[in-house]
């Protein structure tokens, strides 16, 4: 069985970007009101510290989310045939995985606002134990993939 070679979409990278620049965004709101309360208030001392050390951590997760989309999408694959989906991903921890056709119960595809913005769609399939997602794929690309995973997977429950 040969790895995977369908790529995510490129506007991938922008899609997480964004999304992850407006979580560290409510993240940096949250601790700056907790920063004006704990000066307003004069709370114990070892309460700023515990919001010294949680806003460290989060300057690392804010490095962090500009470069993990990147590693993502190089190592992001996907292939489909008549017996498995294959997905492939992972920079530091490869994750590879065959989904036979026989086990799939449904498939769908989503798309959210910023998802929407890039013409993007991710799908979504599901299985009796579990549930994959194929994430930042063009519109058509996307909807021809769920139709094809549907056909593929109802010719195999025929059989």
């Amino acid at each position: 069985m040969n790895t995977p070679q369908k790529r995510l979409s490129k506007d991938a990278i922008k899609v997480w970007l964004i999304s992850d620049t407006i979580g560290n965004i409510i993240g940096i709101l949250i601790l700056s009101i907790l920063f004006y309360l704990d000066y307003r208030f004069s709370w114990k001392t070892w309460i700023g510290w515990i919001l010294i050390v949680i806003t460290t951590f989060s300057l690392l997760g804010g490095i962090w989310s500009l470069i993990h989309p990147f590693l993502l999408y190089k190592n992001w694959r996907y292939d489909v045939d008549e017996e498995f989906l294959q997905l492939k991903s992972g920079a530091m921890n490869e994750t590879h995985q065959l989904i036979p056709m026989t086990k799939i119960q449904s498939v769908a595809t989503e798309q959210g606002p910023i998802l929407r913005k890039y013409e993007l769609c991710s799908v979504s399939i599901e299985t009796m134990g579990s549930s994959h997602t194929i994430p930042a794929l063009p519109k058509e690309v996307a909807v021809e993939l769920r139709n094809q995973i549907a056909q593929y997977a109802k010719l195999k429950e025929v059989e």
